[in-house]
């Protein structure tokens, strides 16, 4: 009965061996959907502000030339590294006019990832290169 428990005690300890450094890589989120390269910039007005883990997310509407309004979403760096450039929970509040320049979604959803934003107080830091 020992050997049975022995062997079962080593399938384990060698599964979680391989599984537990693997954690990081299952969470991490690419950028590849984005073309970082081929920046567009979007005038829109603010309907919800996530400042929250894993990125942050800012829903806005924006009006098109026909009078019709899309839902674009952006997204960007991780909570702490924002709040470290004096990001706050409250800069932005449903309402508010933003512009926002980034690299839109590569399979034509209506979401980019921010790398310019001009609030109602002016120009936020935002941060530039991968996470």
């Amino acid at each position: 009965m020992s050997v049975k428990i022995s062997k079962w005690l080593a399938v384990w300890v060698v599964a979680v061996g391989f599984l537990g450094p693997s954690g990081p890589l299952f969470a991490h989120h690419s950028l590849a959907n984005y073309e970082r390269q081929k920046e567009i910039t979007l005038t829109g007005t603010v309907t919800e502000f996530l400042l929250k883990n894993p990125h942050m997310i800012i829903v806005f509407e924006v009006k098109e030339e026909d009078g019709t309004v899309v839902k674009w979403t952006a997204g960007s760096s991780s909570p702490m590294r924002l709040f470290r450039m004096g990001w706050k929970t409250t800069m932005l509040q449903p309402g508010d006019q933003i512009t926002v320049t980034g690299g839109p979604h590569r399979g034509g959803k209506k979401e980019l990832w921010l790398n310019k934003l001009v609030g109602p107080s002016g120009d936020v830091p935002v941060p530039q290169g991968a996470e």
